[in-house]
């Protein structure tokens, strides 16, 4: 009988909201838990389905709760929205899971293990420090403007802006002071990033899948592990065009009356994939140009018709799907031979 119930939390740090229901919709209880009360309910609980929103701290959750024999559900928030009715609480947000989750054809994020969030940590880790890396450099290139101070754009050039201001005159002592403390914070956040990039090669070399993601051309160590970290087991993709779609590498569609009328790229999905995809698709279309070759006839119709970034985007959807076929035939790249 208690596999029947749909329990729906709205997850929070210290206060759970819970909507019980069974699956023809009546509603069993509503309960406010804190959060030892919350876990100490669903280990009495007998098993039964739990739903909630694929927010912050539903991936642990879930792993908790798959442990104590529960079966989880986590709904993407913008699926969960239209199901919240008039105003907006903890109460009706619970509700509106339950509901969002007793629908038939509701599609559900994959809960990730606690060695795939490792991973994505340490890029999201390797990406806040090169963010703060370039807010700093761009500060102290705007400062030392005000002085006459200017050097090309780059990290590399920052070495430039430090003997130029070594060998200035009439600078402001304090302006000297303010420059060094820059410099030092670039410093430590270079090599915070250096060591951070040496242990994803590291992980990349240890990886089966990272080792036979890299063997696509435009695909390196960062792309490999983003890839691996990010992106759900591919079995739960019945082709490589859903993945594709999954990572937001299709047009926005505005069909209507049986007329088919697509847009801009949706962007709607995974975006630290699509970002390195996007990424190597565009490395490999500027190595077509730095070798003044032709790229595989389809790519290369493209670029003759299409703006560069639409070529790219392209390529890159087609990447994603062949990054589906190998991953889920364990083979390495095979790239198709052009018949003359």
């Amino acid at each position: 009988m208690s596999e029947d119930i749909i329990i729906g939390v709205d997850l929070a740090k210290n206060v759970f909201q819970l909507h019980g229901a069974q699956r023809n919709g009546q509603v069993l209880f509503r309960k406010k838990l804190s959060r030892a009360q919350f876990r100490t309910f669903c280990e009495k609980h007998p098993r039964c389905l739990v739903a909630m929103e694929a927010c912050s701290t539903s991936h642990y959750w879930a792993r908790e709760l798959q442990g104590m024999g529960h079966e989880i559900r986590l709904i993407p928030p913008l699926y969960v929205k239209p199901f919240v009715k008039r105003n907006k609480n903890d109460a009706a947000d619970a509700e509106a899971i339950t509901e969002a989750a007793l629908r038939p054809s509701m599609s559900y994020v994959v809960p990730k293990s606690a060695d795939q969030q490792a991973s994505t940590m340490m890029m999201r880790t390797r990406d806040q420090l090169l963010e703060q890396r370039t807010a700093t450099v761009n500060a102290l290139r705007g400062h030392l403007a005000e002085f006459g101070i200017i050097a090309p754009v780059g990290i590399k050039n920052v070495s430039k802006l430090r003997s130029i201001l070594a060998d200035a005159e009439d600078i402001p002592v304090l302006v000297t002071e303010m420059a060094n403390l820059h410099f030092d914070r670039i410093d430590r956040l270079s090599c915070d990033i250096e060591a951070l990039t040496a242990k994803i090669k590291d992980h990349c070399c240890e990886s089966d899948t990272a080792k036979r993601l890299r063997s696509m051309p435009g695909i390196g160590p960062i792309a490999a592990i983003v890839i691996e970290a990010f992106a759900p087991d591919m079995a739960h993709f019945e082709k490589g065009r859903d993945f594709a779609a999954w990572l937001g590498l299709v047009p926005k569609q505005h069909s209507s009356g049986g007329k088919t009328r697509l847009g801009q790229t949706s962007k709607m999905g995974q975006r630290d994939i699509r970002r390195v995809l996007i990424t190597g698709a565009m490395s490999r279309i500027a190595g077509y140009a730095r070798q003044n070759s032709r790229a595989e006839p389809w790519l290369q119709d493209k670029l003759d018709r299409k703006p560069k970034m639409i070529a790219a985007i392209a390529l890159a959807n087609k990447m994603a799907r062949q990054i589906w076929a190998m991953i889920t035939k364990e083979e390495k790249y095979q790239p198709r031979k052009i018949v003359a």
